[in-house]
């Protein structure tokens, strides 16, 4: 929770410069791939942070977790898993159970935002209760202690809808862009697997981009031009 609350405040690293930079690198390993057989990749996959080939994407290689999903599923292409609809089927497992992972946390915070209100009316009730224990009191106590019943209740309301609950939906977001990262590579990966050109195959990753970030065909294919071999 405190991970996903810090990452809110940091700048938001899938940008379209990230994008471009992901449909390159997947271009210039399918036609790697495609040009000099896949076993030549193998020993960039092991170790895809030292690998000379994946260092030429920067971006890419530093974010571990998206470099070790499109690792993974190039192992299992060296390993002779070919088939597209079963690496389909696979890729759509995993996604789904990433997907439920990551929004633990966003539900977690939100549970708690929606717990805020509640705890505001229990501290106005004690507060309402000490009230009652001084009844006898003159009126300008009796409304401070009034008064200071109603602030639990306003802190509830404003800690849940002016903090919390922002909060939830903001690491949620975050964690729906990364989600949309691994369905662009998923995408690209079984295009390729279908027989498709490498790019072709990144096009079809392009067109599930949201258009704030999709380069257009002409950048995209201006980056191509210039991509890195093995």
């Amino acid at each position: 929770v405190i991970s996903g609350v810090l990452g809110v405040l940091k700048a938001d690293k899938y940008t379209k410069s990230f994008y471009i930079d992901l449909l390159v690198m997947m271009y210039a390993t399918f036609k790697t791939a495609k040009t000099k057989g896949v076993l030549v990749l193998e020993s960039h996959i092991e170790d895809p942070e030292s690998s000379e080939f994946f260092k030429k994407f920067d971006t890419i290689v530093h974010d571990h977790h998206v470099m070790e999903f499109f690792a993974d599923y190039l192992r299992l292409i060296t390993m002779g898993t070919t088939n597209a609809t079963q690496m389909e089927d696979l890729l759509n497992a995993e996604l789904d159970a990433h997907h439920k992972e990551a929004h633990q946390v966003p539900t977690a915070i939100s549970s708690v935002a929606d717990g805020m209100p509640a705890l505001g009316i229990v501290a106005a009730v004690l507060g309402v209760i000490i009230t009652m224990g001084a009844i006898d009191q003159p009126p300008a106590i009796l409304g401070k202690l009034i008064g200071a019943a109603l602030v639990g209740t306003f802190l509830g309301v404003l800690m849940s809808y002016g903090f919390i609950a922002p909060t939830a939906t903001a690491v949620n977001a975050r964690a729906e862009a990364e989600g949309r990262v691994y369905e662009v590579i998923k995408i690209a990966i079984v295009a390729y697997l279908q027989g498709h050109a490498p790019a072709v195959a990144v096009e079809f990753a392009r067109k599930t981009i949201f258009h704030e970030f999709r380069p257009s065909f002409g950048e995209l294919e201006e980056k191509l031009q210039s991509a890195p071999t093995l």
